[in-house]
């Protein structure tokens, strides 16, 4: 059973925690923040691992993408966010250009853990990355990989369009999530890829995924923050959904979240590609 109004009493969640999650089958529920204020609001609803995504972006600075996120913006929002968070697991996105060997991805990823109070960073992408998630890991900086559509490679796939569609697609996600593991991942995030193709790479691996277009199958899930609430302008995607219609406050809407996340009742049918 899980309560919501976690206090300072409550012990901060841990990367070994996760791993456990998963091989219980006890669902995962995760939630994208930019603040303090969003950050204690999860928090205090039990959401297990809150990210400081560089969807910021587009969500706060109102830009077509992710690729003009700075490192000292992913700092500021970090330590804002962190702030806020007493139980959660924080993890702070790499931005664009952050990671292109090692050595940067090391020094760029250790002022977010140090400076930014994250727990844990996020990488998007396989191939070269990999040098990078390896580096890290073995220098006790643990990686969150994200795979299927990729923000950062929006020229590269033409849009925000759902990735693995067709044998040779859906083989080549296969791949990079075993490469992504095997160089020292310990989260994988999937996003907009089908349902079917999710649950047989999350029944695959030994570290715990998170769904955000990708079917009920993952171990966890993930809403930005902002989508969760229904705020915004634009086309909503699929996977989306308002929780904050017909709740009575934020933290109504947080916790309804959290439960159908837990049930499974999250992501439904309607949600899913």
């Amino acid at each position: 059973m899980y309560a919501t109004g976690a206090d300072s009493s409550t012990p901060p969640l841990r990367l070994p925690v996760l791993l456990d999650m998963k091989s219980e089958a006890r669902k995962i529920v995760a939630a994208t923040a930019y603040d303090a204020t969003f950050g204690a609001l999860l928090d205090r609803n039990q959401v297990d691992l809150i990210l400081v995504g560089d969807s910021l972006g587009m969500v706060v600075e109102g830009r077509a993408n992710t690729l003009s996120v700075s490192v000292e913006t992913m700092l500021y929002h970090t330590r804002a966010t962190a702030r806020g968070v007493k139980r959660a697991l924080l993890v702070a996105d790499m931005p664009f250009g952050s990671f292109p060997d090692p050595a940067s991805s090391f020094r760029h990823a250790a002022r977010l853990v140090g400076e930014g109070g994250a727990s844990m960073v996020k990488l998007e992408g396989a191939g070269y990355v990999l040098d990078s998630i390896h580096y890290l890991a073995e220098r006790d900086i643990p990686v969150c990989a994200h795979l299927g559509l990729t923000p950062q490679s929006v020229h590269r796939l033409g849009g925000f369009k759902v990735q693995g569609r067709g044998q040779d697609a859906a083989e080549t996600i296969r791949q990079a999530t075993s490469a992504v593991a095997a160089a020292g991942a310990s989260v994988l995030v999937l996003e907009c890829i089908p349902a079917s193709l999710a649950a047989e790479i999350t029944r695959s691996l030994p570290i715990p995924t998170i769904g955000i277009g990708a079917g009920p199958d993952c171990d966890g899930q993930i809403l930005v923050c902002y989508d969760l609430f229904g705020f915004g302008n634009g086309r909503r995607p699929r996977f989306v959904k308002n929780f904050l219609s017909g709740a009575a406050s934020a933290d109504a809407a947080v916790a309804d979240y959290v439960v159908a996340v837990r049930s499974g009742a999250f992501p439904a049918p309607e949600h899913c590609y």
